[in-house]
């Protein structure tokens, strides 16, 4: 599993590099081709701040709530795989059909509202509205043995059952059925997924950095900035969570759309990313987060449509992060972004 934190490229001075950049470019287009890969993920030496973490969202299911984190000062670790917090992990767990396909909020809103708490190291709590609360135990699931295959967005990855019992849970709360739905768990300890073929021409992105079940890479962050300016437009606000960013950054000089230009953050003292690609968004943005109410005016999608198009086919917002090297993170913490 390579990390930045391993990179051997990390290890070359700037002088040197500029040297063998020299030669590299003399010899023709092969060989800046391979200075280019060399050198595209050499972190900066200087660093100045841009703000603080304002929140960490950590969601354990695909669609659903965050985890209920009520402890202050808690910190998360950053690595290559996903956030994770105390031995539960970003986005390990999600739920298909019966033709083992993924399903999102994106057709049922009300999983937003299906939320987790951690009791122990290895078991969560479920909860919905008119619904017993759920235990699940990692370490105890009842479908070792029976893997199946699925995809997140047209990217194959063979993943554990849950059980039945988790099964006939989320098929009521989501289905009001008592079949239909599955819960599936990612069982590997590093990213096994194919780039998501969208990002694929992303000069950046790295084939670890499509970390569990999520829709692009590990780690995603938002500028409550650009939230706000976005705010502006509208004639009913949003919150910075219907954007589902594990990051909410808190600028020190209000900047919207700054983000856009940043290739690398440092969050804290040790946690380093690359910007790997812009976040474009889809009708999930037009889903309130307190009530699980999809909006009738298509909004914020269809204002950010209006000016955040770009050449994309859907509007960007918000930054899809590539982790380079790991670290320890919590709210509050200052981050930085390389200083040219």
């Amino acid at each position: 599993m390579a990390t930045g934190g391993n990179n051997s490229t990390f290890e070359l001075s700037p002088k040197t590099l500029v040297a063998v950049g020299v030669g590299l470019v003399a010899v023709g287009g092969a060989s800046y081709l391979l200075y280019r890969h060399l050198t595209r993920d050499v972190m900066p030496q200087k660093w100045r701040r841009v703000g603080t973490v304002e929140r960490i969202h950590f969601f354990p299911v695909k669609s659903c709530a965050p985890m209920d984190i009520s402890k202050t000062g808690v910190e998360y670790d950053c690595d290559v795989l996903s956030l994770s917090f105390e031995g539960i992990r970003d986005r390990t767990l999600m739920v298909v059909n019966d033709k083992n396909e993924m399903i999102t909020a994106r057709v049922y809103p009300h999983m937003t509202q299906i939320k987790s708490k951690k009791v122990s190291p290895s078991k969560l709590v479920f909860s919905s509205q008119d619904m017993p609360d759920l235990e699940l135990d990692f370490e105890n699931l009842d479908g070792p043995g029976r893997d199946v295959n699925t995809s997140v967005w047209g990217v194959s990855v063979d993943v554990m059952p849950c059980g039945d019992r988790i099964n006939t849970w989320f098929s009521q709360a989501i289905l009001k059925k008592e079949s239909g739905l599955k819960l599936v768990h990612y069982p590997y300890p590093k990213p096994v997924r194919s780039t998501n073929p969208r990002l694929k021409s992303m000069p950046f992105i790295r084939q670890e950095d499509s970390g569990t079940f999520n829709d692009a890479t590990s780690f995603m962050l938002m500028n409550l900035s650009s939230i706000a300016d976005l705010n502006t437009r509208l004639k009913n606000p949003v919150d910075a969570l219907q954007f589902r960013g594990n990051f909410e950054l808190k600028m020190d000089v209000d900047e919207p759309y700054a983000e856009d230009n940043w290739q690398w953050l440092r969050i804290g003292e040790d946690a380093v990313f690359r910007t790997v690609a812009p976040c474009t968004r889809c009708i999930f943005t037009n889903i309130n987060a307190k009530t699980a109410e999809r909006s009738s005016e298509g909004e914020p999608l269809k204002t950010l449509r209006s000016y955040r198009l770009f050449n994309y086919s859907s509007p960007a917002l918000g930054i899809h992060l590539g982790l380079r090297l790991p670290g320890k993170v919590k709210p509050t913490d200052v981050v930085y972004v390389e200083d040219k």
